[in-house]
């Protein structure tokens, strides 16, 4: 696993690692019928330090796969590794598109989908209206933020971003939105949308709720409200619409049960849509593992991987389109609401299913 150990991406980072291992305890520290170890590598935060935890794991440990991943960017910088040893990337969070999919397997989402799905709903709501978008300065950020802005305005939507283009701020070095919420105020805004995710979320919707523009509305990217955030957002993320792949109060059987053993190996921390689709890229490799025979290679995972056809995940049905080999799965619209002293992302309603 690459994944993010230290900075403002190790809450992230931590479920990633958190979501998987869940899963081997849960089977006996077994994959497919095989003993599995996770071997956790940094991804930190430029390309070179990725490549060589990839390099390391490829051409030292042997693996016979890759899971984690935070940075779209990370995905890129490490694809001629994953192609030269033909071993399968199953990553558990975003990517930007890919025209050779060969060996990468993403069980979260295209890091463009959180815009898609949430645009027509934004749109719904202020009509006329013209909406701010903002997002952080980084692969996955600018990716976000293209499938709203570009969905948004297909519908007629309208931007009040000055030239009509998303506003970036550094990464991850921003720490002060107030300059940000001041242009959004005098832009003459209705409404905002938003990605960030980890410290960034945190700072960005506090500093929100204290801004001159807190009477508008914010919609964001789910991740922006995911529930470790939600503990230190506190009052300023309520009444929040967000659009994500999952919300542990899903009613399903699988949910039930990934949410029970969660809450019993990790008590007080709330299982979100990364430990989640983490937990799902142990469930592919096991399931890939045990039809690829005796002893697999990594190519006949992958192979394996390819034919698996549907997954009970805890967010519901899911399988790998076979363009992209990432999920065809619903998107939910979620809300900020409080559940006693907690605050939480109550699914309101399906906005979309995408992929294929």
């Amino acid at each position: 696993m690459i994944t993010a150990l230290a900075g403002s991406l190790e809450a992230p980072g931590s479920e990633l690692r958190d979501g998987f291992q869940l899963y081997l305890d849960m089977r006996g520290r077994q994959l497919g019928g095989h003993p599995a170890e996770l071997i956790v590598a940094d991804e930190g935060y430029e390309r070179d330090v990725t490549v060589e935890s990839a390099t390391k794991l490829l051409e030292q440990d042997r693996v016979s796969a890759i899971t984690g991943i935070i940075n779209g960017g990370s995905v890129a910088a490490i694809l001629p590794l994953i192609d030269k040893h033909k071993v399968p990337l199953v990553g558990a969070l975003g990517r930007p598109a890919l025209t050779d999919v060969t060996y990468i397997w993403h069980t979260n989402l295209i890091s463009v989908e959180p815009g898609v799905a949430m645009a027509p709903f934004v749109k719904q709501e202020v009509g006329q209206g013209r909406v701010y978008a903002i997002g952080p300065d980084f692969q996955s950020g600018r990716d976000e933020l293209r499938g709203f802005v570009d969905t948004f305005t297909d519908l007629g939507g309208r931007l009040a971003n000055p030239g009509g283009k998303a506003v970036f701020s550094p990464f991850p070095v921003t720490e002060d939105f107030r300059p940000y919420l001041d242009e959004i105020a005098e832009s003459g805004a209705d409404a905002v949308y938003c990605f960030f995710d980890a410290q960034n979320a945190i700072t960005f919707v506090k500093q929100y709720a204290a801004s001159p523009v807190a009477d508008l509305p914010l919609y964001a990217a789910g991740f922006v409200t995911e529930p470790a955030s939600l503990v230190e957002q506190g009052d300023a993320a309520e009444g929040i619409y967000n659009g994500l792949n999952y919300s542990p109060d899903l009613d399903n059987a699988a949910n039930r049960e990934f949410v029970a053993a969660w809450n019993a190996a990790y008590p007080g921390r709330v299982p979100t849509s990364i430990v989640m689709a983490s937990y799902d890229a142990a469930a592919v490799l096991d399931r890939a593992i045990a039809a690829a025979g005796v002893n697999p290679t990594p190519e006949q995972i992958n192979a394996a991987i390819a034919g698996l056809g549907q997954l009970n995940s805890p967010r519901g049905p899911w399988q790998f389109a076979k363009s992209t080999h990432a999920p065809i799965q619903k998107w939910y619209l979620r809300q900020v609401r409080r559940d006693g002293r907690a605050l939480t992302n109550v699914v309101v309603s399906e906005l979309a299913t995408l992929g294929g």
